[in-house]
């Protein structure tokens, strides 16, 4: 009497043997794709999109209008708020600032205005690598691009990056092109009260605009002004 082979093993086998090269592409073509853009500027990001086909099916022209600086050639002022508004120990934490996120948490929680912890780094990475929206798959895809960012650019590259690519109004992407249209001038020679405007409006820039400022974004602007005092020099 012959025995049936046994082929459950071999089967078992056989899918993990599937999910480790699916993991281990999935970690080599990501870990590439952040490498190379420690080198190359992002030319365009999923949000973009996505804002283009939205105002196309509002019946509007497609409109990205976009222009790269380096950090070294964007104001100190603009890097000094944009720490001072959106991210104060952006030089200091690791990608994340447990701090800020447990008193977002206690807040929204409590019943306030709803807001969130995250760190320039953190989005950096999402606007860089991921889809807009919110879903627990996406934070954990968050945190990954976060920690690789952290790792294989430093400081000075995610700073760059966040503010050549983030969205500062309708169609309008990046701090340099923010500042020729709000103010008529290169972000290069944004003043401090420009630069803190620009930052103050960045929670919702198709909503708010630097152009015309309401009492609340004045306000917030006199927050990041004095958050910016106390920040002094910037080693950045």
């Amino acid at each position: 009497m012959t025995r049936r082979k046994k082929t459950k093993p071999k089967r078992k086998n056989s899918y993990l043997r599937t999910i480790s090269r699916v993991f281990l592409w999935f970690f080599a073509v990501t870990i590439l794709w952040v490498l190379a853009y420690r080198f190359i500027d992002p030319p365009v990001s999923w949000l973009m999109v996505q804002r283009g086909y939205e105002r196309e099916a509002e019946g509007k022209k497609w409109k990205m209008e976009k222009n790269w600086l380096s950090l070294d050639e964007l104001s100190s002022n603009l890097k000094k708020a944009a720490i001072a508004g959106e991210d104060a120990n952006f030089l200091s934490h690791n990608g994340f600032d447990f701090k800020a996120i447990e008193t977002a948490y206690a807040k929204n929680q409590a019943g306030k205005k709803m807001r969130g912890g995250s760190t320039i780094s953190q989005q950096t990475a999402k606007n860089v690598f991921l889809w807009p929206g919110r879903s627990y798959i996406r934070k954990g895809f968050e945190a990954y691009f976060t920690i690789l960012i952290e790792l294989l650019w430093g400081k000075e590259r995610i700073l760059e990056v966040y503010l050549n690519v983030i969205e500062t109004g309708d169609g309008i992407y990046g701090a340099d092109a923010a500042a020729r249209a709000y103010y008529g001038k290169s972000a290069e020679r944004l003043t401090r009260g420009q630069a803190a405007l620009l930052i103050a409006v960045l929670p919702n820039p198709r909503r708010w605009s630097p152009a015309k400022p309401t009492r609340y974004i004045y306000f917030k602007q006199g927050l990041i002004l004095r958050n910016m005092r106390r920040i002094g020099d910037l080693a950045i």
